[in-house]
């Protein structure tokens, strides 16, 4: 008995001192990670003092603020770089999927959720999915979380949760005009028209949920979240993946929450703004669950975007240039924190240290204990965020475009944009300092600079992180370089899925509801 006591001491002191090497606890830590859709860079009051968000500022300022934090251009593709530590080029999904579409993350990637419940997590999921759900077995409940609660979609009606998707049909008609002027008119046209499915997409696990169809979605996310934490036995390991669908179009929030803004003109934006209040309430009626559940004092909290702000739909990323979809850093870098009251060595700080979407997946596993996972493109950046070490990582793709090959790299302080870098080129201040129209930010000929005549940009990141001065002609030894990697990357981008539309989606298949069971 004396013998076996004391191995289990030895074994005790042996894995807590690995733990506080890499400080960590001995017991593994509660993880809940939150992801705003389309949060732009000048969206939160931590970058923006005018935007009022109180509970989103004060655990920002108490943690680590990550000011070099990039994600993909658009929502899919982050989240498939967030839950496999894959870029999307080196997968099969590397698109936004519509609901239509019989895409979908394989399932031969194992995923976060996955990894963590081989650590004893229960794992739990609210919100957006967007990583395909044409077939049960693509879906979250399949995919390593225990509960699933939200969409499958990439977003719908706030209140009622009905989507509309239009399906395409072409096909070649030979019209016969007559003319009185011309004569008799031959012509063969290819005529497309449009048809539209329309259903409800919200889900409790793997049934179609109608009991919240009328709460606005970022109120039903939140009552789930806090559900959860608090029927939570502390004693096992959580892990809560919070996957709001806001500030994502359509732009709609209950009345009170736009009515902070009234001196906002474009409605747009004053709405998008009220969203990100309503978010900012959310995540403080969330963290005040987790002290009452006593969950805070051995937990990491993250918070993130999926891509940048849109501005034709009120989301701001000045002074950052570009938009959502665009490879220029208002796409791509994301307005970020990590919060945790007994992880971080170091508190109360910024880093401009770089790190990409792939890095959490490896990051949040070192955190609960788990080996490296190899052959991934993610890196761990524990150290850097726990102790304000180097980025592990001193290069990134922003993006591969799965037909084109356009796309952008960062290696060092050097940015190279390959190709057009998307619709949006500009720098859009915010509409309640400029009293523009709306159309202004709609970007293409809206623009007031043009990008069409340059192939390549290239920019000093840390000297000039607005994009403003393209040094292509005056350095074209470091353009060749970082030319050099971008190329090496696409030697190994996989072919992607081909998108076909399938009639058998339609919700009228599966009563009125968006649904898997047709691939």
């Amino acid at each position: 008995m004396t013998s076996s006591r004391s191995l289990f001491l030895v074994v005790y002191f042996v894995l807590l001192a690995e733990s506080r090497k890499r400080n960590l606890p001995p017991q593994k830590p509660h993880i809940v990670f939150i992801y705003a859709d389309d949060l732009g860079w000048n969206d939160v009051g931590w970058h923006n003092p005018s935007i009022p968000t109180p509970h989103l500022n004060k655990l920002a300022s108490e943690g680590v603020i990550l000011n070099s934090m990039y994600a993909q251009p658009t929502c899919t593709p982050s989240r498939v770089s967030l839950l496999t530590g894959y870029y999307p080029f080196h997968t099969e999904l590397q698109k936004a999927v519509m609901p239509v579409e019989a895409l979908y993350l394989p399932d031969k990637y194992k995923l976060l959720p996955q990894y963590l419940k081989d650590q004893g997590y229960t794992t739990h999921m609210i919100g957006k999915w967007h990583l395909g759900f044409c077939n049960e077995k693509y879906t979250p409940t399949r995919r390593g979380f225990d509960s699933f609660y939200g969409i499958l979609s990439g977003s719908n009606d706030h209140y009622t949760h009905e989507l509309g998707s239009p399906v395409p049909v072409s096909f070649s008609n030979k019209l016969f005009l007559n003319s009185s002027i011309k004569g008799s008119l031959k012509s063969s046209l290819k005529v497309r028209v449009q048809t539209y499915f329309q259903g409800v997409d919200f889900r409790f696990n793997e049934t179609s949920w109608k009991d919240d169809l009328r709460m606005y979605s970022t109120h039903a996310y939140t009552k789930r979240a806090v559900d959860i934490i608090r029927s939570h036995d502390p004693s096992t390991p959580l892990f809560m993946y919070m996957s709001y669908q806001a500030p994502h179009m359509p732009i709609d929030v209950p009345k009170r929450y736009a009515d902070k803004f009234r001196h906002v003109e474009m409605q747009e934006r004053r709405k998008y703004l009220g969203m990100v209040s309503a978010i900012d309430e959310s995540v403080g009626a969330i963290t005040r669950a987790l002290r009452t559940s006593k969950l805070m004092n051995n937990l990491l909290l993250i918070f993130t975007s999926d891509n940048g702000g849109n501005p034709y739909y009120g989301g701001n990323n000045w002074p950052l240039r570009g938009a959502k979809t665009s490879n220029w850093e208002g796409g791509t870098r994301v307005p970020t924190f990590v919060y945790s009251e007994t992880l971080l060595l170091r508190k109360k700080a910024t880093t401009n240290e770089m790190m990409h979407m792939i890095d959490w997946m490896p990051t949040l596993l070192e955190v609960a204990g788990r080996k490296p996972v190899y052959g991934i493109d993610g890196r761990s950046q524990w150290r850097m965020i726990s102790r304000g070490t180097l980025s592990s990582r001193e290069e990134l793709v922003y993006n591969i475009e799965p037909n084109s090959g356009k796309g952008a790299i960062r290696v060092g302080d050097y940015k190279l944009l390959i190709g057009k870098p998307g619709m949006q080129n500009d720098w859009y201040p915010p509409p309640e300092d400029t009293h523009e129209p709306r159309m202004r930010y709609s970007g293409g000929k809206k623009d007031k600079v043009n990008v069409k005549s340059e192939h390549f940009f290239l920019y000093n990141i840390k000297d000039d992180p607005f994009e403003i001065h393209n040094l292509y002609k005056e350095l074209p030894e470091v353009a060749e370089v970082l030319l050099s990697r971008f190329r090496s990357y696409n030697n190994t981008r996989k072919a992607p899925l081909e998108r076909i539309i399938d009639p058998a989606s339609n919700p009228e298949n599966f009563g009125g509801f968006w649904s898997p069971g047709w691939c």
